[in-house]
Parts: C-alpha cells; sequence; structure tokens
C-alpha cells in the first residue's frame, strides 16, 4: 500500500508539476505577471518571493499550479501585463506550453533510460523475469530468475518456445511446469488466468531482459521516435473509444491509475519512469481536446478571438464551461465505475 500511494504521488506529482511549468516558463517569456508559482497544494510549508513571484513549496505533494495574473478579464490586477491584456498569440503559446511540456516530458524520460541503460530487449533464454504480484505464477511459488525446462512434460529451448506451449493451453486447464533454480530443479502446477482482452490464458509472468547500449544521439533519436509512435498509438486509441462505444470499459480513472502505478513500481523504477512517460502522452493528448476548462478548449476560445478580432461574451463563455464541466464529471464518474468494477467485481 506504501508503495502504490509513493508511486501515484511521484507520477502524478511529476505529470502536473512539469505541466504547470511548461504554463509558468511561457507566461514569463511572454511579459504575463506571474504572483505564484507553488509545488503542491494545500498549506504553504515553505515560500520565498523573489522579484514578483512567490515561489511556495506546499503540504500535498500532487502536482502544482501558476498564479498567472489577469486570467479572468473581469478581474486584471496587472494592467498591460494580465494574460487578457496581451496578443492572442502570446496567450495561444502560454494556454498550449503545458501540454507541450507533457511530450517533452517523455523525450527526457526515454532519453534518460536508452542512454544509461540502453535498449530493453527480450532474452531468448526461457528464463522468468518479472513475476506479476497476484497472478498464478506468484501463487504457485515461481521467481525470478527460474529457468522453465518443459510444460506439460514437453521440453522448451527459448522463450519463443516457452510462450508458444501456453497459448495452446485451454481456460480451466492446470500447467505442469519443470524448472530450474540454481541447481535445484523442480516442478509445479500452476493454475492459469484467461485474460479477455487477449482471448487467452496468462500465468503472469515477464521474461527476462537484456540491454542494447545505445550512443548520446542513437538515445536522443529513439527517444523522439519512440515518443511519436506512443502518441499516435494513444491518439488511434482515444479515436476508437469514440467509435466503438463499447471500448470504455477499459477507460480507467484515477483509482485505475493509482493501482497500475502500484504494479508498476513493484517491477522497478525503470518500469516506473516509462509508465509515468506514456501517462505525460496521455494527459498532453486528452489536454489538447477540444473540450471546455480544457486547455484545448481555451485555445479553441482563442482561435474564435482572433477571427472575430473579439473575445467570446463573458456569458458564452461561462456556458460553454459548464457544458465542459458537465462532460468531464460524467468521463470521471464513469471511468470511476469501470475502476471500481475491476477492483471488487473481477
Amino acid at each position: 500500500m506504501i508503495l502504490t500511494i509513493a508511486a501515484a504521488v511521484f507520477v502524478f506529482g511529476l505529470l502536473v508539476l512539469v505541466h504547470e511549468f511548461g504554463h509558468f516558463i511561457t507566461a514569463k517569456m511572454t511579459g504575463m505577471r506571474v504572483d505564484e508559482f507553488a509545488i503542491g497544494f494545500g498549506p504553504k510549508i515553505i515560500s520565498k518571493k523573489r522579484g514578483e513571484t512567490i515561489y511556495s513549496l506546499r503540504a500535498i505533494p500532487l502536482g502544482g499550479f501558476n498564479d498567472i495574473a489577469g486570467m479572468d478579464s473581469d478581474n486584471n490586477p496587472a494592467g498591460e501585463r494580465g494574460f487578457c491584456a496581451k496578443p492572442v498569440l502570446s496567450r495561444m503559446i502560454v494556454i498550449l506550453a503545458g501540454a507541450g511540456m507533457n511530450f517533452i516530458l517523455p523525450i527526457i524520460l526515454f532519453f534518460g533510460i536508452y542512454s544509461t541503460l540502453g535498449i530493453a530487449q527480450p532474452a531468448t533464454e526461457p528464463i522468468i523475469g518479472d513475476v506479476i504480484a497476484g497472478m498464478s505464477a506468484e501463487k504457485a511459488g515461481i521467481k525470478e530468475g527460474d529457468e522453465i525446462l518443459s510444460v506439460n512434460g514437453q521440453a522448451i529451448a527459448t522463450w519463443t518456445d516457452f510462450t508458444d506451449k501456453l497459448k495452446t493451453i485451454e481456460a480451466g486447464q492446470d500447467v505442469l511446469l519443470k524448472y530450474k533454480r540454481g541447481d535445484e530443479i523442480s516442478e509445479v502446477t500452476v493454475s492459469p488466468t484467461y485474460n479477455e482482452q487477449e482471448q487467452r490464458v496468462l500465468i503472469g509472468v515477464h521474461s527476462n531482459v537484456v540491454y542494447e547500449e545505445k550512443t548520446i544521439p542513437e538515445a536522443f533519436t529513439l527517444a523522439i521516435e519512440h515518443t511519436k509512435e506512443m502518441t499516435v498509438f494513444m491518439i488511434e486509441s482515444i479515436a476508437t473509444l469514440f467509435r466503438e462505444p463499447e471500448q470504455t470499459e477499459h477507460l480507467a480513472g484515477p483509482i485505475g491509475i493509482v493501482q497500475m502505478s502500484g504494479q508498476v513500481a513493484e517491477r522497478g523504477f525503470i518500469p516506473l519512469l516509462n509508465f509515468a512517460a506514456l501517462l505525460s502522452i496521455n494527459l498532453g493528448i486528452v489536454n489538447l481536446l477540444p473540450v471546455p476548462v480544457l486547455d484545448g478548449g481555451h485555445f479553441v476560445n482563442l482561435f474564435i478571438e482572433a477571427v472575430r478580432g473579439k473575445p467570446l461574451g463573458s456569458k458564452a463563455v461561462v456556458y460553454t464551461q459548464r457544458v465542459g464541466i458537465a462532460l468531464l464529471l460524467m468521463l470521471m464518474l464513469f471511468a470511476t465505475k469501470n475502476d471500481l468494477v475491476r477492483v471488487f467485481l473481477k
């Protein structure tokens, strides 16, 4: 439980903090007055004013926030340096910068992993890498480093042999594994779990991995390519939710993300960094959706202002924001329902 909470705080905190830093740094660069940049929420622990901005550390370590003066045109104490008084292009840059940082963060994380460790490749030997907590392999006593020798009496030589044999197992059928741990050879019966999404049984293990070293330029190029591939994949996945509403049963909310954070953290810090990178991409994409109250919705309002030559009326803004809040609340409730079903009924 402690590991799950710590992992969730790290992931959520990093993603939101990076997002807010994007708004903060571009607001400064475009001459806007930023009254406060806070790390965390809630009561202040420490704070220091440098120039016109208060930099504070707050009690709840979940991201942070900016207080940019003049976000509301009816309340602009900063005059020409208020957000609402700046040119449309400057405001567009500030609005998009948060999501932009959520795409830059994965590049930084992937680059750090690739340049120090290299690229993880599945090992060819039938040696167990990660064992997923709560799955049948762990319950049967299988541990990381065990070498699988046979499946139901059939000898195997590679990891591919092992997975191919498991693919032939039917739901409800037990599997007899012979494995080597150190110098000792043992046998154990494992009861696989049928996975509806993959349409096959799983026992809850991953292959061992080896790392292929990369040069700094290679690591940087691969980090950009991987971020691009994941961005395209997630956009396609979101589009699938609109085309195939039944796929929304796989949508995860805060509870699901917290649970996944803990599961990934059990595999180590590097997998957690990979998970944070993928969530950052997802956060960036979602924030750019043209939904009122999200950054994408604010950008649409600014685009309309640029075309019309004047901002939308205050009533129109209020109404659209109410619709946006209602949509987000409905989505959050639906995702939370999915989380509760997965946690308590499956």
